[in-house]
């Protein structure tokens, strides 16, 4: 967040002397003026959501600018609000979400810090636009944006180009122009004792070597299989089919915020409205009916969603918990081999 911020408060100061009032910002309606002071409002109002820990709505203010403050004043502005949502971001613990409409109305501390950076770098890119100067930020900046917040996004040739694709701000070669858009923070399914919370691209990159992808695990975590599931998410990814609901969710016990293990899906409902589910559990907590907790839980929430009918597990022979946990959670046995058995829950009438 400091990094995008210098960035935009390095090109915008050194052209404080330019007419900022009577030029439009790039595409956008605004004028380079109303833009920059658009910059402030977004990162006080990010800083103030997470601050206050906003569950449901944005909180209630507004930032104006006195009266004469001329454009460098502007940009010392944006300094200020600026350092008030790093400070917010760095002292915020991880597991707390505040509320952000888009698109599952909540979104914890690396959420808010790539909106933020978006916002900084996408108008600043507007306000350079207009006043007809050049801006090409760090591509470390724009990979943190699209990996936490364009998970949707297949990478393209650069990160600022595909940023700037993706926002309908440029084209790109082989690609359909953008004309509408939004961003997607990581979705989180909530239980009594757990929290699912949906692995980003960055996390998952991360989690698929020898990385926490930023959660603290118990002993023993993560497991090889939350590792492979991992490289599979950022595969997706990377080939512009990974839809983020649809990927892997890292269990995170609520009484300490530690991971626990890993569930999700293989990939999106098939055309007959099936969708396979697959987990793993640290060996330090099994025996604690985690599992169940959270197959009932992402479960259900697969079977509310319109494109779903049917959720599938298939298990091997041997592996008497994951039966047990199946088990409990409502699944049952439909079809077996001298490998596995296939468990199904179906939605009521099916």
């Amino acid at each position: 967040m400091e990094r995008a911020v210098d960035e935009c408060v390095g090109l915008l100061g050194a052209v404080t002397d330019r007419d900022w009032e009577g030029v439009r910002a790039g595409r956008l309606e605004w004028s380079c003026r109303e833009t920059a002071v658009h910059i402030a409002e977004d990162l006080i109002g990010y800083a103030g959501q997470l601050a206050g820990r906003e569950p449901e709505s944005y909180t209630p203010f507004e930032m104006s600018l006195e009266e004469g403050t001329d454009n460098a004043g502007a940009v010392r502005v944006i300094r200020t609000m600026g350092a008030l949502f790093a400070a917010a971001i760095r002292t915020t613990p991880r597991e707390v979400r505040a509320f952000h409409p888009y698109p599952f109305r909540s979104a914890n501390r690396e959420g808010f810090a790539a909106m933020g950076v978006a916002e900084v770098l996408l108008h600043t890119h507007d306000v350079a636009e207009g006043l007809g100067v050049a801006f090409e930020p760090d591509p470390e900046l724009c990979d943190f944006v699209l990996t936490r917040i364009f998970p949707h996004v297949r990478p393209g040739p650069t990160p600022w180009r595909t940023l700037l694709w993706a926002t309908g701000r440029a084209g790109l070669p082989g690609r359909a122009p953008v004309t509408a858009w939004r961003w997607n923070n990581n979705h989180v399914i909530p239980t009594d004792r757990l929290t699912l919370q949906g692995v980003t691209p960055a996390a998952a990159n991360d989690l698929a070597t020898v990385g926490d992808g930023g959660f603290e695990w118990i002993e023993g975590g993560p497991m090889e299989g939350t590792r492979v599931g991992s490289g599979l998410v950022f595969k997706q990814y990377e080939d512009g089919v990974h839809r983020p609901e649809w990927g892997t969710y890292v269990l995170v016990r609520r009484e300490d915020g530690r991971a626990l293990g890993a569930m999700g899906f293989h990939s999106v409902p098939d055309e007959a409205g099936r969708v396979e589910v697959g987990y793993d559990l640290v060996e330090a907590a099994r025996g604690h009916g985690y599992a169940t907790e959270a197959l009932i839980a992402l479960s259900t929430w697969a079977l509310s969603r319109p494109e779903v009918r049917i959720v599938v597990a298939n298990v091997e022979r041997d592996n008497t918990p994951s039966h047990n946990v199946l088990a409990r959670a409502g699944f049952k046995a439909v079809a077996e081999d001298d490998e596995q058995v296939t468990y199904e829950l179906r939605e009521p009438g099916v």
